[in-house]
């Protein structure tokens, strides 16, 4: 399976930054990878990213909404980012459950609108640091899978990132057995042959450990994506390359 590695640059980037995706799509030109790459910028940049970017990166949004229109202001629906040039959309962020109380039904509801726009639907499950000293970090990954994910999916559709939610953002990683571990009872619970993404303080030093680990078919980057030299990095340390 081909791996992949998007990056997620959260609510960071303005014009100026997209100086990045073209240091980033030279390289590429110049030395093609041997991993699909994504890029999910703020919003307001994807159609301008999207032009720099050609054909060797491809381009998501970060949310979308339900709906494909309506009186929901601040609001995108998947069909604008599909209209920008997405071909991705990630759901069900970690931070979009904690800070916007985002439910498993509304993630799902999301996936199905990432579909009906023709995007891929990248849904996020994770523990917290208090459910995986319980115990509970299969459990809690288990049932976001079930409710997160529509039915319907199919590895054309939809792949899971990841996100043990204590790792985002906080420079710590779980260990590799554990990574594998999360992975292995994703592959279980999905019963398919869907990508599954890590994500959690990934970094040029980690990815290659990371990328090597069985079922693991990609990272979602954050703020190392930000960088192109660091990003490059992490995309050199595909398991093709």
């Amino acid at each position: 399976m081909r791996q992949l590695i998007a990056g997620n640059w959260k609510m960071n980037g303005v014009a100026s930054s997209l100086g990045e995706v073209a240091l980033i799509s030279s390289a590429l030109i110049a030395r093609p990878p041997k991993c699909d790459v994504l890029v999910c910028p703020p919003a307001t940049l994807i159609s301008r990213a999207v032009e720099i970017g050609g054909t060797v990166i491809q381009f998501g949004g970060q949310d979308c909404h339900g709906e494909v229109s309506g009186a929901f202001t601040g609001d995108i629906s998947a069909e604008m980012l599909a209209d920008a040039g997405a071909k991705a959309v990630i759901v069900g962020h970690s931070e979009r459950r904690q800070y916007h109380g985002e439910t498993d039904a509304l993630v799902a509801s999301k996936a199905r609108a990432a579909w009906r726009a023709g995007l891929l639907a990248i849904v996020c499950v994770g523990e917290t640091l208090t459910e995986r000293e319980g115990g509970q970090a299969e459990t809690i990954c288990r049932s976001q899978l079930s409710g997160s994910v529509p039915s319907g999916a199919t590895g054309e559709n939809t792949l899971v990132a990841y996100e043990p939610i204590w790792a985002i953002g906080t420079g710590k990683t779980p260990n590799q057995d554990q990574i594998a571990t999360i992975h292995a009872h994703i592959r279980t619970c999905l019963g398919s042959n869907m990508r599954i993404l890590y994500g959690g303080s990934v970094n040029a030093s980690n990815a290659k450990g990371i990328l090597s680990l069985k079922d693991v078919d990609g990272v979602l980057v954050g703020g190392a994506s930000l960088k192109s030299s660091d990003f490059l990095s992490i995309i050199a340390a595909c398991r093709g390359a």
